[in-house]
């Protein structure tokens, strides 16, 4: 194995606080690559590659059918590995020093609708039990306050501030952040607690949601959950946890929340990963005034 792989991770996960599901992709793009150049140009260093055989890979993988975007994470991983080498003084010379990012069509993020969230939680058959009420919980605590998926899955009990009416949650890089709760939500989580408490065997007791089984939930799961239900009311071609993060903002912008509290709300670091979700928002303003504006009326 190459030491430098091995450094390269402890990196992330020590330094740069990544979390596992982020490191363990990095690690996969890194062993991708170097069983290619191995196999391709009989090269068993990553520490001697140029940037020759990183395009060779690039050509692989659209050949592959690879979606430019994939490809553009791929990359990613690349540049952070030899940015990595050249700090750490291992390379001389960063082989994607000037490698440009494959174009992608943009992607346009479609949130639900607030009919489509009332016809969730209001309408849809969740089943009588531990599950069913976990389940309707996870789509409102998701719609209330824009966690992301991981967040949800990492929350512990200790969490949940009763008292102040509040959730801590532990974002990227190990970010903090306080998020107030709604009372209907408060509410849903006492009467979950209680059915919690009934599971035959509880393993991962800190962690708030668990399955019938008693231990914490999974990336997978969580997703095939939200997206089952939405598939019930919404014919949207995406169904998934970040969509109702999207969702969460969109309406909040759509009913006159200024972009800084959404902003600290998200967890997000800069301004500008915020105002992705105004496209949504401009164009529910652009409704408004198309229908209130003197000068549109028939």
């Amino acid at each position: 194995m190459d030491n430098s792989k091995t450094a390269f991770r402890d990196y992330l996960q020590l330094e740069k606080n990544y979390s596992p599901h982020t490191v363990t992709a990095y690690w996969d793009d890194l062993t991708a690559f170097e069983v290619f150049v191995n196999g391709s140009f009989d090269q068993s260093s990553l520490r001697e590659v140029n940037y020759s055989m990183v395009r060779s890979w690039i050509v692989a993988l659209v050949d592959g059918g690879i979606s430019p975007y994939s490809v553009n994470r791929k990359i990613s991983s690349l540049k952070s590995y030899y940015k990595f080498l050249l700090k750490t003084k291992q390379i001389e010379l960063n082989p994607l020093l000037k490698h440009k990012a494959l174009k992608t069509p943009k992607q346009l993020q479609v949130p639900f609708s607030e009919k489509e969230l009332v016809n969730v939680l209001q309408h849809l058959h969740f089943s009588d039990d531990f599950e069913g009420m976990r389940d309707k919980l996870m789509i409102d605590l998701f719609y209330a306050t824009g966690i992301r998926r991981t967040e949800l899955i990492h929350l512990k009990i200790s969490n949940v501030d009763y008292h102040n009416k509040t959730l801590k949650v532990l974002g990227k890089r190990n970010k903090e952040r306080i998020i107030p709760l709604l009372p209907i939500i408060l509410e849903a989580f006492d009467l979950y607690i209680k059915e919690r408490a009934k599971l035959e065997t509880i393993t991962d007791s800190e962690y708030f949601f668990l399955t019938q089984k008693g231990v914490k939930l999974n990336d997978s799961l969580v997703y095939r959950l939200i997206n089952y239900y939405f598939s019930n009311v919404s014919e949207k071609v995406k169904k998934s946890p970040h969509i109702l993060r999207h969702t969460f903002a969109t309406h909040l912008l759509n009913n006159g929340a200024d972009l800084n509290s959404v902003k600290e709300l998200l967890g997000h670091s800069s301004l500008a990963s915020t105002q992705v979700y105004t496209h949504s928002s401009l164009a529910e303003l652009k409704n408004v005034y198309g229908k209130a504006h003197p000068r549109n009326q028939k």
